[in-house]
């Protein structure tokens, strides 16, 4: 039987909390998870759901990869950098 574990709870990061704070929104934590008996390691990601004035899923991983762009919204399906992040959600409050 696959045993699988959670070693790492992933907390939110403190910047997009102060930017999303004029907003409703709810977090989900992300958590780093290993399958026992392999080195297999799963990683899922840290949510933040804006429910109001519009709605938003971003994802951030905390896995750095080559553009340097750590966050995805899903509704758009592209990855951005937390400049970017503050730019659309100025927009949004507009």
């Amino acid at each position: 039987m696959l045993e699988i574990k959670t070693i790492k709870v992933i907390k939110p990061n403190e910047e997009i909390l102060v930017i999303i704070k004029n907003y409703k929104y709810k977090i989900i934590k992300g958590k780093i998870k290993t399958l026992s008996n392999t080195n297999l390691q799963f990683v899922s990601p840290v949510q933040y759901i804006i429910t109001y004035p519009t709605t938003l899923t971003i994802l951030e991983y905390k896995v750095n990869e080559i553009s340097n762009k750590p966050f995805y919204i899903k509704e758009y399906k592209q990855k951005y950098s937390l400049k970017e992040i503050k730019q659309i959600l100025a927009k949004i409050s507009k």
